[in-house]
């Protein structure tokens, strides 16, 4: 009990250090955006106290099945990092925020091609935007972009050299998957790879659907502006990690869906070798 106590307390302080990591990193925050972080990070410090310090269940998925989560918080972290970085050269340049602002800008230009979903979030400014607008987002984006690919290309090696999520013990469906109900109705193996096509594909089409989005909203809500770092920061932070997210619990959910079926084949196996046994 206790090691696990401290287990959910060394991770939500790094949650907190996620949170303030753009405020911490660029000068001259309002006071009202420092209220509104602090008061994120208190509750996400509590949310994943309570989270990980319980047994049972609770919102956070694939909870006791490393390194799902933690590829995806180091992915998240590395993304909001750099993209601090790259906003905090305007202010206070540095020999290492020149170098990632030009690492960027070198992805960025690379990946801005035509229909890629670099392109599409810059084509949702204004038409008034400043040069200075359109290569500090195409940058950002790139980076965003460039770490989600390199995430989800991590998980899918893990995934194959270790065997995930086979590992110590065995896989509980419960306390991983608490927001999936086996008892709903329907084959759970189908039903597992009914969510796991659908994660897949919305996950794909999100990067190309949210600048359409954004960009058709901004002729009700008014033309989109990243004269913030805060709000661009979070904003492609959000872009280019949901769909690497979404996309890393389709296979997830296709992996324990392929684990439940062969197990299913093993214990069919066994029963019919012990139904022909002789007596």
């Amino acid at each position: 009990m206790t090691s696990r106590v401290i287990g959910a307390l060394v991770r939500a302080c790094l949650t907190v250090i996620l949170i303030l990591t753009p405020s911490l990193m660029i000068p001259g925050i309002h006071s009202e955006t420092v209220q509104i972080v602090a008061l994120a990070a208190i509750f996400a410090f509590a949310l994943t106290t309570f989270e990980y310090a319980s047994t049972y269940p609770g919102l956070v998925e694939f909870r006791e099945a490393p390194p799902f989560n933690r590829i995806r918080f180091v992915s998240l972290f590395f993304t909001v990092f750099l993209l601090s970085a790259v906003a905090r050269h305007s202010t206070d340049p540095s020999t290492f925020t020149a170098f990632v602002g030009a690492v960027g800008n070198l992805i960025g230009n690379a990946i801005d091609i035509p229909y890629s979903p670099v392109r599409l979030i810059v084509l949702m400014l204004p038409d008034n935007a400043t040069a200075a607008e359109i290569i500090s987002l195409r940058m950002a984006a790139g980076m965003a972009y460039l770490i989600s690919l390199i995430s989800l290309a991590v998980f899918i090696i893990t995934l194959r050299i270790t065997g995930w999520p086979k590992r110590k013990g065995g896989f509980n469906v419960w306390v991983n998957l608490p927001m999936f109900d086996p008892t709903a109705g329907g084959d759970v193996v189908e039903r597992l790879e009914r969510d796991a096509r659908f994660n897949v594909a919305l996950g794909f089409l999100l990067p190309f659907l949210t600048p359409a989005v954004i960009k058709a909203a901004s002729g009700v809500f008014g033309s989109v502006a990243i004269t913030n770092d805060q709000t661009m920061i979070w904003t492609i932070t959000a872009w280019a990690f949901l769909p690497a997210s979404l996309f890393m619990r389709g296979i997830a959910m296709q992996r324990v869906a392929t684990l439940i079926s062969e197990q299913r084949a093993r214990n069919s196996s066994r029963a019919e070798g012990e139904r022909l046994a002789p007596a």
